[in-house]
Order: C-alpha cells, then structure tokens, then sequence
C-alpha cells in the first residue's frame, strides 16, 4: 500500500487494484501543488469524502467527471453531487459498509458538522461527518478519522475494525488538537502507524504536527510525518 499526504485531509491510497482519493481539495488548498493534480488522479478509481464542507468535498465533482472514478458519499451529500453532475455514487451512511473490487468502505461517526453554503448565503446541511475505515483484501485497514474531536466510541471503531494505519487530524479549532489526538490514539488504538493531517494548510490551524509528535512520545505507534506529495509506503 501506498499512502499519499496532499495537503490537508487530502490522501491517496494506491493498492493493487485501486487507487483512492480521500477528500480531494485542491484548489484553493495553499500546501496542495497544483502541478501534482495529473499525478494525485492517474488511473483514479474511487473518490471517498468524510463530510460535505468544501475543504473536503474539494475537487470532487470536477475530478470524478474527468475520471469516472465512483465516488462514496453520505446519502445526503450523494445526493447533492448527484445535483452537480456526478454520475457513479454510493450513498451509505453511519454504520453502513460498502463493498468494491478490492475493499471496502464503513461509515463510522465522527463528531463534526456537514454542510455547504450557497451562492446566495445560505448554509445547507449535507448529512453526517463521518470517519471512513476501508478493510483492504491483502493490506493493512486504514482509518481516516475525518474532521472529529476525541470521543469515547472510539474504543468501539478499534473492537469491530481493529485499524493498523490512522490518518489523524490534528491541527486544533476546527478539530481536535495535537495533545488530544494523540490521546485518542494512545487510549482507543493499537495503531501500527499513524499520519497527522488537518493542518498546516489555514493560518488559523496549527501549523506544524510537533504537539501532536511531542504527545506520541514513547508510544509504540510509528508516527509517520510526511510532507505534502511524500509517499509512506506499508
């Protein structure tokens, strides 16, 4: 497996016969390269979004028409890409998995809000924010958390998952903290590895993973902290 950090919450996940997108924002993400876009969707497959705000939702309209990739979605926001053009959607929802050629997806909760707003001003709900964890046939299950503060539950994503990789976010006022995330970790998880994400990108996020490093200190979780474009293989 082939693990991609883009910037943000933005991943790509390459096994041998998929290659994921998980939150694709690019434009108008400042520590996405614009000339890495061709490279992030060669032979893209699948499109997976968290929750509908449009630092997540991203590109995914654009990409999906340009590809044909399918995209995975919450009902609601399925539903509204549905509206844009998309063509190839599986709606779920919380608790729900969905099966692809390879792997598959579970909706899992996270604790955040959904939504996009209009041209007109006028902010329309987009279903649940969720955490995604994909089980793989022959690869380690991966859990992107999504946009979430810690929660208690979590102990009950590791009992029916069991996830070996956690993409993370970390970077404080619209998320959990560096210190908090990695409580969740250490607390909830028997991660192998783990890649810090949701930050670096606004000025008002934090800016480096150092907390979030500094808190996994002596935790037998390999943390793993690559710049935007860096591939972390497993």
């Amino acid at each position: 497996m082939k693990i991609t950090w883009l910037g943000h919450a933005a991943f790509r996940i390459e096994t041998g016969k998929a290659k994921i997108l998980i939150d694709p924002f690019f434009t108008g993400n400042p520590s996405f390269d614009a000339g890495r876009r061709k490279e992030a969707t060669a032979g893209l497959t699948h499109i997976l979004l968290t929750h509908g705000h449009g630092d997540h939702v991203g590109d995914t309209v654009a990409i999906a028409k340009e590809t044909g990739a399918t995209v995975l979605a919450n009902a609601d926001l399925a539903s509204w890409l549905g509206t844009k053009g998309v063509k190839r959607l599986e709606a779920g929802n919380t608790g729900g998995t969905i099966h692809f050629d390879g792997f598959s997806t579970t909706f899992v909760n996270a604790l955040h809000s959904s939504a996009q707003v209009t041209e007109d001003g006028v902010s329309h709900s987009l279903g649940s924010a969720n955490g995604l964890v994909l089980h793989f046939e022959d690869e380690p299950t991966l859990y992107h958390m999504g946009d979430t503060d810690i929660f208690s539950d979590m102990a009950l994503v590791h009992e029916l998952h069991g996830p070996e990789i956690g993409l993370v976010p970390i970077g404080d006022r619209f998320t959990m903290g560096g210190a908090v995330a990695a409580l969740a970790c250490q607390r909830y998880f028997k991660f192998g590895t783990v890649i810090p994400c949701h930050y670096g990108s606004f000025p008002i996020i934090d800016q480096t993973a150092d907390t979030f490093v500094t808190a996994m200190d002596g935790a037998k979780t390999k943390v793993e902290v690559p710049k935007v474009g860096e591939v972390v293989s497993r």
